[in-house]
């Protein structure tokens, strides 16, 4: 009977770094996780997202994901970049009701300095709106966005879009047109 060689297992844990991942300046520099790797390489383009109630200590916005990518690795620390945010869905259902309008306007918006970035904003109405006023409330939407948004710079924009004084403002707005019950920015995306 032939004895069965013994392997020698190799512990690959004992073989990686920990690094701890940051968020950009924009978003004060905040630690948001750590994680473990053989080659700091391998971090570049890694996603990872957090929600605004994790980055912000906020429980009112724990339904707003934020969206980070490793863009550069110093020493033990991984930068990253905002590539964009997203409401969650269960959100977004729990302000449709029956009887009222969904208003869903899609903006390409080029930022002051030369950011391209897709916005969806979701208007939700108070009673049921014809066809034509929700196509008005579109186009105003999108005319509104892209006005002010190439007023704006990158980090400004993104930062009343994600905590809600960009909706606020389209409200007011476009409220004149048709009785609205809520304006939520439901996503951004950067366009490389």
């Amino acid at each position: 009977m032939a004895k069965a060689k013994k392997r020698r297992v190799r512990d690959t844990w004992k073989e990686k770094e920990w690094f701890t991942i940051k968020t950009p300046v924009a978003f004060n520099d905040k630690v948001i996780g750590e994680t473990p790797v053989k080659d700091p390489e391998f971090l570049i383009g890694r996603r990872v997202d957090v929600t605004m109630r994790e980055l912000a200590g906020d429980f009112s916005k724990q339904y707003i994901k934020l969206k980070f990518e490793v863009n550069n690795v110093a020493a033990n620390i991984a930068n990253t970049k905002f590539i964009g945010h997203q409401v969650t869905s269960d959100y977004v259902r729990s302000m449709i009701r029956r009887g009222t309008s969904r208003v869903d306007a899609f903006v390409t918006v080029k930022t002051k300095d030369d950011v391209k970035l897709k916005l969806h904003v979701l208007a939700i109405t108070t009673r049921r709106a014809k066809s034509s006023q929700q196509k008005l409330m579109r186009e105003t939407i999108i005319k509104l966005v892209q006005e002010s948004g190439s007023e704006r710079s990158f980090e400004n924009l993104i930062e009343s879009a994600v905590n809600g004084r960009f909706a606020s403002e389209i409200y007011h707005k476009v409220k004149k047109i048709y009785p609205l019950k809520r304006v939520e920015i439901v996503k951004s995306k950067i366009i490389e």
